[in-house]
């Protein structure tokens, strides 16, 4: 499969939880072939029961340049430049006001949310130019363009993210497309840990992602740099 059959490349981080794993889920149903990694190697081997026989899990930390790099330099070879590459992966600081947010802490978001997501554009995006093709979806946040107390580490990495992006939708040659998206409001493990008992009144990722796919699978040139959001999130 690829851009030239009737599915879809999808390479996804983060894909093991939350809106990752149900975004694999969606494409894989669709028929797409679905690429992912996430840190737990108890939960790739789940996913790799997916029923997908195109689907492809492997345990990476994208904080480590080099895992994702002989990753993805592995995926290329087997399968070809992705056609939509997602930037999933992510966490979140504990709750606390910045100057209580340990220095570890405070690292870790920083090198998930941030570095994290350049070193899988650095690992893939190249491949994606030689083709002349390609959508990059960085997953931002309502966080990202508007800010609340206690979560300032991760406010700062989504914010960067949405400048991060626009520069490298600039920087593309025609052909390529690079996209902010706020996927919304939705009850996952991380707005468990600051909404609390109130995430449940908001849709579980399954119900999410039954808009996200579709969505995610057209977006084209006309989006090149344009701030995204899930319709209906």
């Amino acid at each position: 499969m690829g851009s030239g059959a009737k599915g879809k490349r999808i390479v996804i981080t983060g894909a093991t939880r939350g809106l990752g794993r149900a975004l694999v889920s969606g494409f894989g149903k669709l028929g797409h072939e679905v690429i992912g990694c996430g840190r737990s190697a108890e939960a790739i081997e789940e996913l790799r029961l997916e029923p997908s026989p195109a689907a492809n899990f492997e345990v990476v930390d994208v904080v480590d340049a080099g895992q994702v790099e002989a990753w993805a330099r592995g995926i290329l070879a087997r399968h070809g430049p992705p056609d939509l590459l997602i930037n999933n992966a992510a966490l979140i600081n504990p709750n606390a006001p910045l100057w209580e947010v340990s220095a570890e802490d405070f690292d870790r978001v920083i090198d998930v949310n941030l570095k994290g997501v350049a070193n899988v554009i650095r690992s893939f995006l190249p491949a994606m130019i030689g083709r002349g093709s390609g959508v990059v979806v960085n997953l931002s946040s309502g966080w990202g363009r508007s800010t609340s107390p206690e979560v300032a580490p991760y406010c700062a990495t989504k914010w960067g993210i949405e400048g991060l992006t626009r520069a490298l939708a600039q920087e593309l040659p025609k052909g390529l497309i690079a996209v902010p998206l706020n996927p919304g409001i939705i009850d996952t493990d991380m707005l468990r840990s600051t909404f609390g008992g109130r995430a449940s009144g908001f849709p579980d990722a399954s119900e999410w992602a039954e808009s996200a796919v579709p969505f995610l699978l057209q977006i084209g040139p006309k989006d090149n740099g344009k701030p995204l959001t899930v319709p209906g999130h």
